[in-house]
């Protein structure tokens, strides 16, 4: 017990001690505590760089779609390699390279 009395003896103080279950209180138990709001916050900054990412990527994805409108030698190429297709007496061969 002595010991208690010599080492910690701020926490004999009431308004200290308020303060630490306060500052306890507000960091753990409480509605909005801190804990919650640094994840809140977390999540918020991972939404903004995902917002980023797709605004680009519309972006690009436009462009895309302005080029194999106006030109049909772009959708040619991109119907061959995204889906494939041939024109007749035709064969395609798809290799697979395994990193």
């Amino acid at each position: 017990m002595r010991v208690w009395k010599k080492s910690l003896p701020f926490l004999r103080n009431k308004y200290i001690l308020a303060l630490l279950v306060f500052f306890i209180w507000i960091m753990f138990f409480d509605q909005n505590n801190l804990v919650d709001r640094y994840m809140s916050q977390r999540h918020i900054r991972q939404l903004e760089k995902d917002k980023l990412y797709f605004r680009e990527r519309i972006k690009q994805d436009s462009t895309r779609m302005n080029e194999l409108r106006t030109n049909n030698d772009n959708l040619e190429k991109f119907a061959r390699e995204q889906y494939l297709m041939k024109r007749e007496n035709e064969e395609i061969f798809i290799i697979e390279i395994e990193n």
